[in-house]
């Protein structure tokens, strides 16, 4: 059969463009392998949520008299948490399957590989091929869970994300790997639910790509929630032969602790799905395990692009997304505006949450501004007491030659739901001074954002 446009990837980056695809006219196919939506919605971003939200539940519970409420002693069901997540996820994959047939977008199973001439083979199941064309190609094949070469996974002991969402039983005991959003977030659930949890990251702070106060809050708070932080220590080898995990973690002092577990998980980065694709056959350029692109997702070979995991950016869900829409909207003939990479969010769903957006205050100074920075503390807030939510702040960084919003970073209550409109207002050049007058409502947590900005300016009424 021949597409204008076939997609090899069905993930958020994947979908998306086909769906806008199919939006603007294009007779679109999909190639996925697995189940649609991708990793993120089978295995990442929404079930993850879903066993979150299970943790932070139990949490509640078990601080249930701090709210003047008495309730039993609480005891989590670890199958029935799991059990819940893949239904969550299973909902949201047949809304996929939905939309593809609202949108009239073929959906082709199997694993997709480019050929040459506008072609791709696709291999079902039982291994028979077939060959389909198109005039367009994007390939949105995402990533998965990295490898380290000294600490090799074999999904029982040493696991990646994939498997930390389905264990049979809940481990006493976890030595989570890298502090990233995906190791704090798996930190977190698993320690509310009472695994003992050791963290061990290599840099110097956990969240080592968010601001250093955000960082240094978040350990403060883990540390006090039970969890055992230990940043800038290496693990070096894990001995699995007896029946617990044996991890040799080595600080910068040279000193080896070995710490006893029943469970490692590697979070320490993600590597992309580029094997058997047919780059080398066609000729796609690739450097750094990525695949190079332009502004607008076109590879070096003529009607194939790439989105998502597999290109330079942040491998984030929304980036993937954007990246998608852009893409196609070009190939339909549009002027869509190229992605500005530094105006992305990033979010890590722990409790509490961490949010931002835009330069750190380090970053800002080493770029050469001269700053202003505002911070409010949610103990401050009238809504957060209320809420029992009083740890983290509001902290915002302005340029103070023209006010222009350099960055914003949050830990707090829900402050991912809170970080769009930093996003927004730095699309739209908005100033600290237009932040200040923009009347937010009270009480809610997001007038800390206010707040913030009017403690930069020397202006904040509740400090």
């Amino acid at each position: 059969m021949n597409y204008d446009l076939i997609v090899i990837g069905s993930g958020p980056g994947g979908y998306v463009a086909a769906i806008r695809a199919s939006q603007l006219g294009l007779k679109t196919a999909v190639v996925e392998r697995e189940s649609l939506g991708g990793i993120c919605l089978n295995w990442g971003c929404i079930p993850t949520k879903a066993l979150l939200k299970s943790a932070q539940v139990f949490e509640y519970i078990n601080h249930a008299g701090d709210y003047g409420i008495t309730v039993g002693a609480p005891k989590a069901d670890f199958g029935g948490v799991v059990k819940r997540s893949r239904g969550v996820a299973e909902g949201m994959s047949k809304g996929v399957q939905f939309l593809m047939k609202k949108n009239k977008i073929d959906v082709i199973m199997g694993t997709g590989k480019l050929k040459k001439g506008g072609k791709v083979e696709v291999k079902d199941a039982a291994g028979k091929a077939t060959e389909y064309a198109a005039k367009h190609i994007i390939l949105a094949t995402g990533a998965r869970s990295k490898e380290l070469p000294n600490v090799k996974q074999d999904g029982k002991k040493i696991i990646g994300y994939r498997e930390a969402m389905s264990l049979p039983t809940q481990p006493a005991s976890m030595v989570v790997m890298g502090s990233g959003a995906i190791g704090m977030e798996f930190a977190y659930f698993y320690s509310t639910l009472g695994t003992k949890v050791t963290v061990v990251e290599f840099l110097d702070n956990i969240l080592p790509r968010e601001d250093k106060d955000v960082s240094k809050e978040m350990e403060k708070i883990f540390k006090k929630k039970g969890l055992n932080i230990l940043t800038g220590t290496a693990v070096e080898s894990v001995d699995t032969k007896g029946a617990k995990c044996v991890v040799n973690a080595k600080g910068k002092d040279g000193k080896v602790e070995k710490i006893e577990c029943d469970i490692v998980l590697s979070a320490v980065g993600v590597t992309t799905n580029l094997e058997n694709l047919g780059l080398e056959e066609v000729g796609v350029k690739t450097d750094k395990g990525l695949v190079v692109v332009d502004d607008y997702y076109k590879t070096n070979v003529a009607g194939v692009y790439a989105i998502g995991d597999i290109v330079k950016g942040p491998a984030l869900a929304h980036v993937a997304s954007a990246e998608g829409i852009t893409c196609v909207e070009k190939i339909a003939g549009h002027h869509p505006e190229p992605i500005n990479y530094d105006n992305i969010p990033s979010c890590t769903y722990t409790w509490p949450e961490v949010a931002s957006v835009g330069l750190t205050e380090e970053q800002a100074k080493e770029k050469g501004y001269t700053v202003k920075v505002g911070k409010f503390p949610f103990s401050a807030s009238g809504k957060a007491s209320a809420a029992g939510a009083k740890d983290g702040f509001v902290k915002v960084i302005f340029d103070a030659k023209y006010g222009e919003w350099l960055g914003c970073h949050m830990v707090g209550a829900n402050v991912t739901e809170m970080i769009a409109e930093a996003v927004v207002a730095r699309k739209l050049e908005t100033t600290g001074h237009e932040i200040i007058k923009s009347v937010h409502p009270h009480p809610t947590m997001s007038e800390a954002i206010m707040e913030a900005a009017a403690a930069a300016y020397g202006e904040v009424i509740h400090l």
